[in-house]
């Protein structure tokens, strides 16, 4: 019997040095830009607090028995997503791929999230931050400094286009007469309040809309001029990725040391001051007390609070199977499923609150509603926080502390995603672990070069596109998919017994829980949320402002990249691999433990299968008998 390339017999894929390594790995990724970016712009969307019920109710359902799930199905195979499936079922091939193409999509645009956050740091080494004051030459007429609105205020005038105006000349400018000190006489003798008749911009909102961004003018059809001040800060941030991952998680785990912890230091500081701020109990108010119930019977809640869940969590992304799977063997990660899921969701609610206690403030000082404020759009982050900071001491300092923290939690998410697909291509590809460097610096500078689309000034056009498709129904569609391959392919009574194979013990409660959701809960969830995910979709929108329709398609065909691995993957398993069709749904002799793979037992297992035997890639092939024997 020839048994060349079954298995090498040293796995030099590395584990985590410690515990805390992969805790504090999986806490950088789980706490990333969608908890302090995401979810407060989804909960400002939808309406404050009901969208906090559609999200915990979606958490239990779907995304911590989802989350635990990969944990445990990576810690067991010690395999990336790319051999996990292909492992479990050789049809299912195709989603572990899904996987890491959604992983790398996302890698492309997320870093020019940390891009962003570097042009504010340098931005807060000036003697006065420009996001604070409406003297700036991209400042429009409606920029509203309240600290200038207060002096004009104080003489009975009111404040626009930088200038104090009277009663009269206020109301003139909105093509109206005066007819009190609060209000003016619009047509028909209708009586309209001041504070409502011109709009009022935040000064850190048209600071990012027209300074980092350079938005006004541009459309699909007119992206405008590159900006290359943005394209060196997404090469910076390139290299500090790659710098960082260049050992993969021997790397990468030492530094999560700083960037898993950090922020919630600057998150604490943040708190304590939005708290004091007047008005922000008013921000309060629409985040947690005044729920609209009615909103829970809009889809589109659901929608967004089962996409969150997803993107915040990782869920989908294959991460947690690449994290996982470096852990050793009797790793108790349902323990670790809890604890990092349940931090997860108290960090949004965290971050959630440190958002709105400054919303309300600024809608105390603008004289409008917290719904009012600012525009919602993917960067309510990059316009709320940094009006925070400008109003505390020293503002430079904590400007620079707060964007180093945005910084340091994107690390850590991109850290996590990038070694997915680093991981996939090392497992399927072994001879590349020994240049595992040149394959981080290539695959770095090859995402950079994809990214320089959203450099230009309508680039923020490129990224919202990519952000609604690349993590949107196709994540849940590649989630349905993992769900089925594990639970109906492989089966929950062969997942279960792998668990307790780890020696996991499980309390009775727990057990029910894991239980109800794998056989009934989740399913139901993920079905629904596909189904009206497809009934509800929205055309993809930067404010006002409605992408084309061949955008539109282009956004679509981006979304069918990573949901057409799938297919294919099945189709190259059925057609070129010429298994029996037995083999094709059931586990492949390798799907079991690495120490089982590296001893005389695995041989002896795979005598049962002599038509088959693995190569250094880690896929199947077909040997006739004569060759075999």
């Amino acid at each position: 019997m020839v048994k060349e390339n079954v298995i090498s017999k040293t796995d030099d894929r590395g584990t985590w040095a410690n515990k805390m390594e992969f805790l504090l790995s999986c806490l950088g990724y789980a706490v990333g830009f969608g908890n302090v970016w995401r979810f407060p712009f989804l909960v400002y969307k939808n309406g404050g607090a009901a969208f906090l019920i559609a999200y915990f109710t979606m958490f239990l359902c779907a995304g911590l028995p989802m989350f635990f799930m990969e944990l445990a199905i990576g810690q067991y195979v010690s395999f990336g997503p790319n051999h996990v499936f292909q492992k479990i079922s050789p049809i299912c091939s195709g989603i572990g791929w899904a996987s890491v193409t959604i992983s790398l999509l996302t890698c492309i645009y997320y870093n020019l999230l940390m891009a962003w956050a570097f042009f504010y740091i340098f931005a807060s080494f000036s003697s006065t931050l420009p996001w604070g004051h409406c003297n700036n030459d991209f400042n429009s007429a409606e920029c509203y400094d309240q600290n200038e609105a207060l002096n004009c205020r104080n003489l009975s005038l009111y404040y626009y286009n930088r200038t104090c105006y009277s009663i009269e000349e206020y109301c003139k400018t909105g093509g109206l007469q005066g007819h009190n000190l609060t209000h003016c006489l619009g047509f028909n003798t209708s009586i309209i309040p001041v504070n409502n008749l011109l709009p009022r911009v935040a000064p850190s909102e048209e600071y990012f809309k027209n300074c980092v961004l350079g938005l006004p003018g541009t459309t699909w059809e007119d992206l405008g001029n590159i900006k290359w001040e943005m394209v060196g800060y997404l090469a910076l941030a390139w290299v500090v990725v790659a710098l960082s991952m260049t050992k993969g998680i021997r790397s990468s785990g030492k530094v999560v040391y700083f960037t898993a912890t950090f922020p919630y230091v600057i998150l604490a500081v943040l708190f304590i001051r939005g708290i004091t701020l007047e008005g922000s109990y008013k921000g309060t108010e629409y985040y947690i007390l005044n729920t609209n119930w009615t909103k829970l019977k809009e889809f589109e809640v659901w929608s967004d609070a089962a996409s969150q869940i997803f993107y915040s969590m990782g869920v989908g992304f294959g991460s947690w199977i690449t994290l996982a799977s470096y852990n050793k063997f009797n790793n108790n990660c349902m323990r670790d499923a809890l604890v990092i899921g349940c931090s997860n969701c108290v960090s949004s609610v965290f971050a959630g609150f440190v958002t709105f206690f400054i919303l309300g403030f600024l809608a105390n000082e603008i004289g409008v509603e917290v719904k009012d404020v600012v525009t919602s759009g993917s960067g309510l982050a990059f316009v709320v926080y940094p009006a925070a900071v400008n109003l505390m001491p020293v503002p430079q300092l904590w400007s620079f502390l707060f964007f180093f923290m945005l910084i340091t939690i994107g690390l850590d998410t991109q850290f996590t995603m990038l070694e997915t697909v680093i991981t996939a291509m090392c497992d399927q590809i072994k001879t590349l672990r020994k240049r595992k460097p040149l394959v981080v610096y290539i695959t770095c500078f090859a995402a950079f070069l994809t990214g320089l689309t959203m450099c230009l000034e309508g680039g923020a056009y490129m990224f919202e596109l990519l952000n609604f498709h690349v993590a949107g129904l196709s994540l849940i569609i590649v989630t349905i998919s993992q769900f089925i391959a594990i639970q109906y392919v492989y089966g929950f009574k062969s997942f279960m017994k792998n668990i307790g194979e780890m020696n996991i013990q499980m309390p009775t409660i727990l057990r029910c829980y894991w239980t109800a959701t794998w056989l009934f809960l989740t399913p139901v969830s993920l079905g629904a949320i596909f189904v009206f995910s497809i009934y509800f979709t929205l055309p993809v929108h930067w404010d006002n402002y409605v992408f084309p329709d061949n955008i539109q398609t282009l956004g679509w065909i981006i979304c069918a990249t990573s949901i057409s691995c799938i297919p294919l993957g099945a189709i190259y398993t059925i057609y070129r691999k010429d298994l029996p069709l037995k083999s094709l749904i059931q586990p492949t002799p390798d799907f079991c433990p690495a120490h089982e793979r590296n001893t005389k037992e695995f041989e002896s297992k795979q005598d049962a299968f002599p038509h088959v035997y693995t190569n250094d890639g880690g896929c199947w092939e077909v040997k006739d008998e004569d060759e075999v024997n």
